[in-house]
C-alpha cells in the first residue's frame, strides 16, 4: 500500500490490492482516510453531502467486497444489463465489467466517476458507463436494468422509501436486486417497501470474516420480480 498526496488534488489517496473472493485481485485507488475533504466549488454540498460524509464514497468497505465477491461467483453476467447504485469505488461494477456484463455504475458524489475512471485504468479495463444516480429524481436517460446491485446503501432513515422507489423506476420487466447490508437498522423497512412493490424476497446470512483479520456481520438481500406474472 502506497500513500500519495498529489499537490494539485486537495486530498490524499492511496493504492492497494483488494482481494476478490474467487477471482483476481483488483488494484484500487481510494482516499487515504476518513479525514479527507475537498469541495471547493460546493458541488458536494449541493448534493446534500456534508463534510463528515464527503469521504465515505472513497473508502474501501467490507460490504462492497462482499458484493464484488458475489458478482465474481455468478455465472450469468455476460450481456446482462447491470446497475450498481451508490457505487462508491465501484468494486462490484469493476468485477462485473471484466466479466463482460453491460454495467452502469452510479453515485451522487461528484468525485465517484473520477475514482472509477482511475481504477479502470489501474486494472487495464475498457471504458465503463457511469451516470449520476439521484434516488429522489427522475434520472432521465438512466433506463431500466436486469440486475440492480448495491452495498451498504441503507444508512439513513429516509433511504428505504427513496431507494425502493428508485429501484422500481429503473427495473426491467424481469429484474433481480442484490443488496449487501451490514445489519443497518433500516433493512426491515426497505424489505417491506420492496414487497409492497411486488418483489419476492430472500435473505442470505453473511456472518463470516472477509479476511482473517476482518470480522463481518451482515446480510445479502435478494429480490426478484416478473411484471408479466403480475399483470397476468
Amino acid at each position: 500500500m502506497t500513500a500519495v498526496a498529489p499537490p494539485d488534488l486537495g486530498y490524499q489517496v492511496k493504492f492497494q490490492s483488494v482481494a476478490i473472493e474467487g477471482g483476481d485481485d483488483l488494484q484500487i485507488r481510494s482516499l487515504l482516510d476518513r479525514q479527507q475533504f475537498f469541495d471547493p466549488d460546493g458541488a458536494a454540498q449541493a448534493q446534500g453531502i456534508s463534510a463528515a460524509t464527503w469521504p465515505l464514497f472513497g473508502m474501501l468497505w467490507p460490504s462492497a467486497q462482499r458484493l464484488a465477491g458475489a458478482m465474481q461467483q455468478r455465472n450469468d453476467l455476460a450481456g446482462k444489463r447491470i446497475l450498481e447504485i451508490g457505487c462508491g469505488l465501484g468494486l462490484a461494477s469493476l468485477v462485473a465489467h471484466r466479466r463482460l456484463a453491460d454495467v452502469t455504475a452510479s453515485d451522487c458524489h461528484p468525485l465517484a466517476e473520477t475514482f472509477l475512471q482511475a481504477n479502470l485504468l489501474l486494472n487495464a479495463l475498457p471504458v465503463m458507463k457511469y451516470l449520476t444516480g439521484q434516488w429522489t429524481t427522475a434520472n432521465a436517460g438512466l433506463g431500466q436494468f436486469d440486475l440492480i446491485i448495491g452495498s451498504d446503501v441503507l444508512y439513513e432513515r429516509n433511504h428505504p422509501q427513496q431507494l425502493s422507489d428508485f429501484i422500481d423506476r429503473h427495473s426491467a420487466d424481469a429484474v433481480e436486486i442484490v443488496i449487501v447490508d451490514p445489519n443497518r437498522g433500516h433493512r426491515s423497512r426497505f424489505t417491506q417497501h420492496m414487497q409492497a412493490l411486488g418483489f419476492d424476497y430472500a435473505m442470505t446470512n453473511l456472518d463470516s470474516a472477509v479476511s482473517a483479520s476482518e470480522p463481518y456481520r451482515g446480510r445479502m438481500l435478494h429480490f426478484k420480480r416478473q411484471r408479466s406474472l403480475l399483470c397476468a
